[in-house]
């Protein structure tokens, strides 16, 4: 996927733009815990920058506040900013509530913008630093993965498979990739239930490492957990294809 040179100077231009100064708050209160209100797949690390034209995810740098870190994670294709998500925030009994409102909003926010330029959430002034400064840290890495240079075969990439159906629900892996190598795995999809939550966190980080360790769908199914397991493999494959893997 090749982006043509209008994509590559508009993604140049936009992450220009520096986070506007949010002053702290000395009445704020606690800041938002994990960004359980986002898609919390399951997997290891990101990967790099994709390369101007290329889909991909890159992650900030931690950014520290007085409650925790917060680290931003961007999904980017074709030079624009398709998703935002914070894999990272302050836990804590009133930081969880505080995370359901501000975390959505400043995803929605970088969607709008396509920069750091956004607003902090009020009440949540800490984090909203914290999450501006982790999210430009990641658009400096999409700046320098636009910037040419470095083979395209060599930049991360992301790459989502099938959604596979089990008799207990769905199964969807997805696999991010530098070069050809699988660098993590991580299950977007997984069985829900009394019974099937307990399976689920026993197999699937199981088979997400088996991915990464193997590089390929040749992996042994988890004892106890067969019909998610198959559904992963599955999925696996499909994304490996897309991949050309």
């Amino acid at each position: 996927m090749l982006a043509t040179a209008a994509t590559v100077s508009g993604v140049v231009l936009l992450l220009s733009l520096k986070p506007a100064s949010d002053p702290a708050s000395a009445s704020a209160a606690a800041p938002p815990a994990s960004a359980a209100a986002q898609e919390s797949p399951q997997g290891g690390s990101g990967g790099g920058a994709p390369a101007s034209g290329q889909a991909g995810t890159v992650t900030g740098d931690a950014a520290q506040t007085p409650y925790g870190a917060v680290r931003v994670r961007l999904t980017v294709s074709g030079g624009k900013i398709t998703k935002a998500e914070a894999v990272e925030a302050p836990k804590g009994p009133t930081s969880d509530e505080k995370t359901a409102l501000a975390v959505p909003r400043l995803n929605q926010a970088v969607l709008a913008t396509q920069n750091a330029d956004i607003d902090s959430v009020s009440g949540a002034t800490y984090t909203s630093t914290g999450y501006k400064k982790s999210l430009q840290s990641a658009l400096d890495q999409v700046k320098k993965g636009s910037g040419g240079g470095s083979s395209g075969a060599a930049q991360a990439r992301t790459v989502t498979g099938s959604t596979e159906q089990t008799p207990y629900g769905a199964v969807q892996v997805r696999i991010t990739l530098s070069g050809k190598k699988i660098t993590k795995a991580e299950a977007v999809q997984a069985p829900k239930g009394p019974t099937s939550d307990e399976k689920t966190a026993l197999a699937v980080p199981r088979l997400n490492r088996a991915a990464v360790a193997a590089g390929s769908a040749e992996i042994d199914s988890v004892s106890g957990a067969t019909y998610t397991s198959t559904g992963y493999k599955k999925s696996l494959q499909s994304a490996l294809d897309q991949a050309g893997g």
